[in-house]
């Protein structure tokens, strides 16, 4: 019954989200950009939180899957010749998305593998190495524009891909960590050595937690690429791994709920704080003091669930 009703739920923000768009020419562009980036950081805040959250890793690479997916999905829309407002550029979007995703997975597969056995500061030291290794790259690459950026890229995205992925990234990690599977993501966070002692193959569940994340982080930046129709490996340096981390951290590492609230807050509050622009960023990070002194845990903590939070509201109204 609950996955019907969650099967419900995903249908019907699909359906918000294609009504919506619809009308989104008539939504003022600054605003609407800014709505578009919510998105896209709600996607790359989840996809980390099952990396450092829900499987207990931590890693600082982020924006390095990212800017894989960017740039494979850049490249492979580029190459049909894909306008802006050409109709093929509906099922061209979902294929190059799905490759830049693919791509970054395979990225997230090779470096998994090796690094995965590392722990704590050292798995991020290297996780952030990594990112940085794939920034270089891609910048030394000419046929990618090197340090100039790529561009013509055809601006494919809208708010229903954003929020329609969204919809489905927040569906499918809630489904995977409820289920039996993901039980062993969570032994593996909670006590890697009692769950080795049970026979739980911890690098394994490890991996699959990076390459899941790293396969979302990718069609994320395909999203990002195809909306700015412009990217640099500047774009998508260790600064924008942090940004990722400052996420998962603020809205409670292991709370779904609590990571999206966060994306949501952490991507107006620099919009926000923009009529004090000199004092903006000091502002911004001693509002990030401030919660990480007040709230160690973050915002939600992992503890709190969505599901309970709606059952207990629909009681109480019950009851009154």
């Amino acid at each position: 019954m609950k996955s019907n009703s969650s099967k419900l739920y995903l249908l019907a923000a699909i359906m918000v989200s294609l009504l919506v768009s619809f009308f989104q020419d008539q939504i003022n562009p600054y605003y609407f950009q800014i709505v578009i980036y919510i998105g896209i950081n709600i996607i790359l805040a989840t996809s980390l939180n099952l990396i450092n959250g829900f499987a207990g890793q931590f890693s600082l690479g982020h924006a390095g899957f990212m800017s894989i997916g960017a740039y494979t999905a850049a490249v492979a829309s580029s190459m049909l010749h894909v306008s802006s407002g050409n109709p093929t550029g509906f099922l061209v979007l979902p294929v190059a998305l799905l490759l830049g995703g693919a791509v970054a997975a395979l990225a997230g597969l090779l470096v998994g593998i090796p690094t995965l056995r590392l722990k704590g500061d050292y798995l991020a030291i290297t996780t952030l190495g990594f990112g940085e290794i794939i920034r270089v790259v891609i910048q030394n690459l000419n046929f990618l524009g090197g340090p100039r950026g790529f561009i013509g890229i055809p601006k494919l995205t809208n708010f229903f891909w954003v929020f329609s992925v969204v919809s489905i990234v927040v569906f499918v990690i809630s489904n995977l960590i409820n289920s039996t599977y993901g039980k062993g993501f969570l032994a593996v966070r909670d006590d890697e050595i009692a769950a080795q002692a049970m026979g739980i193959n911890t690098t394994k569940y490890k991996v699959v937690a990076f390459i899941t994340g790293a396969f979302i982080a990718g069609i994320a930046g395909g999203l990002y690429a195809h909306f700015v129709s412009y990217i640099n490996p500047q774009q998508f340096s260790f600064i924008k791994s942090i940004e990722i981390v400052v996420m998962v951290v603020v809205g409670g590492m292991g709370s779904t709920a609590g990571v999206i609230f966060a994306a949501v807050v952490l991507t107006i509050l620099p919009e926000a704080l923009r009529t004090v622009a000199q004092y903006r960023m000091v502002i911004y990070s001693l509002l990030l003091v401030i919660i990480m002194i007040t709230r160690p845990q973050g915002l939600f903590g992992k503890r709190f669930n969505l599901g309970r939070f709606f059952s207990a509201l629909r009681k109480l109204r019950v009851s009154s």
